[in-house]
């Protein structure tokens, strides 16, 4: 609290609230989206940033971490170091550590970190944190050691917790924490906090042209028609997600696949192709109402070849697809066939709030400086198309985007040619312009992953922001005009500037934003309209990038192109710190089609966040949580081994004398893993189930168990990819010739089915490569008769297993572990290494010759030649076996009679042998000539 009051620190009310909660208690917060913890967070950062502090940040993403470490001061916040050494050095320094786990876990396991002396553990998006994640593997290890540290974890994904049973106390354990603090919009705090501030909304509500509205409808017939058919298919599989409205929503899939994951393989394929398509319809939703008539007409001609229709579920086939590839060419082409695509509706309406509405309010505020618009869009798409359009108008844009997407333009309407793309000057003929706007396609990303993906730069040619202002052109001829009213009017609208040529564009880039240097471009532009097209949040600073826009550009407009509730919020939360008096606050523009998808989108968002934060507040009123669950007390059992032992001790003792026996210390039972394996779950998962974890880097295997078993880890898309390269193989001849046990352990995902030959498991394509992959196994075991292979479910069972097979064995040796494979290990490991590992492998592959005879064979066999001049009872002798030195002498001397069905081919070789001059495969021909004389 003194902190508070001491230092400026400007927090809302409810944030002064959040910061107290955590510095009085560890804790996680959850928090609704756009309401912002990062202010709370760098308090708290800064509160506890001392050189005599080392706190830790984990489980940040890039801009995370770049976005806190540039509100800290410097000298508090150190860099993860790349050697071990250097790391150990700038942990004793204190201070702030963004570090990345996996770093984290090795050097806990290897001590490198002072574990009593961290001060605490800020962990953030919390709600990506289970059982057997690295973030949770540090945590316990920090816990073990230090007990009086803190542990605060942030998250602002609500809808994350509701996943799954009881995910909620399932991440609390993990994360050590015993209290839950809850923060959604509706909490009194945060209401109480906003509401005195709120700026003036203005929703406009833009309808969707005709044939826009009965696209959507088409689409949603489809969808509708493909979710009845999918329940109809399963019905015994839970299908209560899929319904049309949360079909259009975002994540839907992600949510959809986790939950069908486990039951793929047994689907049948008509339910993964509506899956496939339910994706791709909403695909081409979006692309109608967010972007132009001829990318979206572009998409949709993908959908109307014949090798998607021979392939998809068959919606193709349906009058409403029909009818939907028709109305979809009618937005581009007109009834005579001539290109005229229909602008976005949206277009119009943001041209008359530029041009007449915030003029208009500027005159009734009577405010003299100029407007500062900010325009938000929803991905980085939107934002080019928007700066595209009010820099070079509608119609030369959607010219360029037939272009780009080799829509074949023919010959233009005249309506379009009239106001369509003529040069600025002269006006050019309609070939001359058309060759002038050839501008090569960009290229981008396939143009369905752009559209897919929930990245937000999407292609390369898609800026985050852009900044435009009137251009020069507009300015110099409103300077001309005398009369100072109609100065002033054409100052904010331009509209003399359209009046007199239909055709220039009334606003252009300013080209010092590209160094994102705002303040000078203000000052660059002090005397002119000023406009800035933003995305809700970039790949660089996250959603904080709004933020920082807003802070920085103090915008009097701001006009929502698409809906956003953490954009809604982050507005709001703006307008609060600023406490503004009304006159002066941002008047907010709402540009939305009312009663369509994108109205219906926003609103599921609202009630699915709501109905989160309702599940999280009630299951906080029932959750019961155990006073040890901090792990600050010594009963904290969650910290140790199970307690498995004790019960058979309790029964052994009976054997020893009622427990009067002495007892041996017992020793923990250690693996060895390789630091390449972190990146795996297992080391968390075997550290868990009680076993001590040794870091070291390996050249064999990746687990080494006892002296004897070696394990090499696969997954599935990795198995596949070692046996194509041979990689697998390499690794399995260093593993046997090092190893009495070797282990080729082969590891499912847990969320996905145990079951290899299913369609889409083993691998993408189709079933001819899973035989190819069984076939390899097979080869495998037959050149490696001591590898042994293990088929796991999980990693869960992989801890379970490793755990079994190492009862009563002796420990590994570290040393030797690492020794072995390295360049100078020759000498150290083992009688077999004295010799050439090529003549090794070629004589193991000798009949009669194994591994308990060949260490005899190779002291005192002498070479290959002398091998060969001994008689058979010698060889005998040297192998100590008459069966042995039989099969070995009858390889080098006997020559072998090939099988009935060889000996056509064996004919053929003789052909062959007299085609080459003679002398050549004389075995062949003595066993020919013999075969020939059988059958006579």
């Amino acid at each position: 609290e003194e902190y508070l009051m001491s230092k400026d620190v400007v927090l809302l009310e409810y944030e002064k609230q959040m910061f107290l909660d955590l510095v009085h208690a560890d804790g996680l917060l959850v928090c609704a989206k756009g309401l912002g913890y990062e202010r709370v967070l760098i308090h708290l950062l800064k509160a506890f940033s001392d050189a005599g502090n080392l706190v830790l940040v984990i489980n940040s993403s890039d801009w995370e971490e770049h976005y806190y470490k540039s509100k800290m001061e410097p000298k508090y916040v150190h860099d993860v170091a790349n050697t071990a050494t250097e790391r150990e050095r700038v942990y004793l320094e204190g201070g702030l550590q963004f570090v990345s786990t996996r770093i984290l876990v090795v050097d806990l396991l290897k001590q490198r970190i002072p574990i009593e002396l961290i001060t605490g553990i800020i962990v953030l998006r919390a709600h990506t944190i289970i059982e057997s994640c690295q973030e949770a593997f540090a945590l316990r290890l920090y816990r073990q050691k230090n007990k009086t540290g803190f542990v605060k974890a942030f998250s602002s994904s609500p809808e994350a917790f509701t996943i799954g049973y009881s995910h909620v106390e399932r991440t609390m354990r993990n994360l050590f924490v015993k209290n839950l603090y809850i923060w959604p919009r509706f909490h009194a705090t945060v209401r109480a906090a906003l509401q005195p501030w709120q700026t003036q909304t203005i929703e406009l509500h833009v309808p969707l042209s005709e044939r826009m509205t009965s696209i959507q409808t088409h689409i949603l017939d489809i969808m509708n028609f493909l979710v009845r058919e999918i329940k109809r298919i399963n019905r015994t599989v839970d299908m209560e997600a899929v319904t049309v409205e949360n079909c259009v929503t975002k994540k839907f899939h992600k949510i959809l696949q986790a939950q069908l994951d486990c039951i793929w393989h047994q689907l049948n394929s008509q339910t993964k192709l509506i899956v496939a398509d339910l994706k791709i319809l909403r695909s081409l939703m979006i692309s109608t109402m967010y972007h132009d008539a001829v990318s979206a007409y572009a998409l949709m001609k993908r959908y109307r070849s014949t090798e998607y229709a021979l392939s998809n579920s068959g919606w193709t086939l349906l009058d409403a697809a029909e009818q939907i590839f028709k109305l979809s060419r009618q937005r581009v082409f007109n009834g005579q066939q001539e290109f005229e695509p229909e602008p976005c509706p949206k277009w119009q309406a943001l041209t008359d709030l530029l041009t007449q509405d915030i003029p208009g309010d500027m005159r009734r505020c009577r405010r003299s400086e100029q407007p500062k618009v900010m325009i938000l869009c929803q991905d980085a798409r939107t934002c080019h198309q928007l700066k595209q359009y009010l820099t070079q108008g509608g119609p030369r844009f959607l010219l360029q985007q037939a272009l780009h997407h080799e829509v074949p333009v023919g010959k233009l309407s005249d309506k379009y040619a009239k106001e369509g793309p003529q040069s600025r000057g002269a006006p050019s003929t309609k070939k001359e312009s058309l060759k002038e706007e050839a501008v090569p396609p960009v290229p981008g990303l396939d143009e369905l992953a752009q559209l897919l993906s929930e990245t937000e730069a999407e292609g390369q040619h898609f800026e985050e922001s852009y900044m435009l202002t009137m251009t020069q052109q507009a300015r110099q001829e409103r300077e001309e005009e005398q009369e100072e009213k109609q100065e002033q009017e054409e100052e904010e609208e331009g509209a003399g500037a359209i009046k007199s040529d239909p055709d220039a564009s009334i606003f252009e880039s300013i080209p010092e934003l590209e160094l994102l240097d705002i303040t000078a471009a203000l000052a660059g532009v002090l005397h002119q309209p000023y406009i800035c097209l933003q995305t809700f949040k970039t790949e660089r600073e996250g959603s904080m990038a709004l933020e920082a826009k807003l802070e920085q550009l103090q915008p009097h407009y701001v006009v929502m192109y698409n809906t956003n509730v953490t954009a809604i919020r982050q507005l709001e939360v703006f307008e609060a710190r600023r406490r503004f008096p009304p006159a002066n606050r941002m008047k907010v523009y709402f540009l939305i089609h009312a009663r369509t998808v994108e109205e219906q989108a926003y609103l599921t968002s609202l009630r699915r966040e709501k109905a989160a934060f309702e599940l999280i507040i009630d299951t906080k009123s029932k959750m019961v949580i155990p006073e040890y669950q901090d792990g600050k007390t010594d009963e904290a059992f969650i910290l140790y081994k199970n307690h498995d032992e004790e019960l058979v001790e309790n029964n052994a003792r009976t054997r020893q004398a009622g427990g009067q026996a002495p007892k041996v210390p017992k020793e923990t039972p250690k693996v060895i893993v390789d630091m390449r394996e972190f990146r795996s779950d297992l080391p968390c998962l075997i550290h868990k189930r009680g076993l001590e974890v040794l870091p070291l880097t390996i050249t064999i295997g990746d687990y080494i168990l006892t002296p004897e078993v070696c394990v090499e880890r696969k997954s599935i898309s990795d198995l596949i990819g070692s046996l194509n390269s041979g990689r697998l193989y390499n690794q399995c001849v260093q593993m046997q010739r090092h190893y009495a046990k070797p282990i080729l352990l082969i590891e499912f995902d847990q969320n996905k089915p145990f079951h290899l030959q299913g369609k889409f498991m083993l691998s993408q394509q189709t079933t001819s490569a899973n035989a190819d992959i069984v076939q390899k196994l097979q080869l495998l075991t037959l050149h490696f008769p001591r590898l042994r292979l293990i088929w796991s479910p999980s990693p869960y069972a992989t801890a379970q297993l490793f755990e079994e097979l190492k009862l009563g064995k002796p420990e590994p040796d570290p040393k030797q572990a690492v020794a072995l494979g390295s360049e100078d290990s020759a000498g150290g490991a083992g009688e077999q290494l004295h010799y050439n590992s090529g003549i090794y492998d070629f004589l193991l592959r000798l009949p009669g010759i194994h591994t308990r005879n060949i260490h005899t064979l190779i002291r005192r066999g002498g070479s290959l030649r002398q091998l060969l001049l001994r008689s058979q009872k010698e060889l005998e002798d040297l192998l100590q076996s008459q069966e042995s030195g039989r099969l070995l002498y009858d390889i080098l001397h006997v020559a072998h009679l090939p099988e009935k069905d060889e000996v056509q081919g064996s004919t053929a070789l003789l052909v062959a042998g007299k085609q080459f001059g003679a002398g050549s495969h004389n075995r062949f021909r003595k066993a020919a000539a013999d075969s020939r004389r059988g059958r006579r």
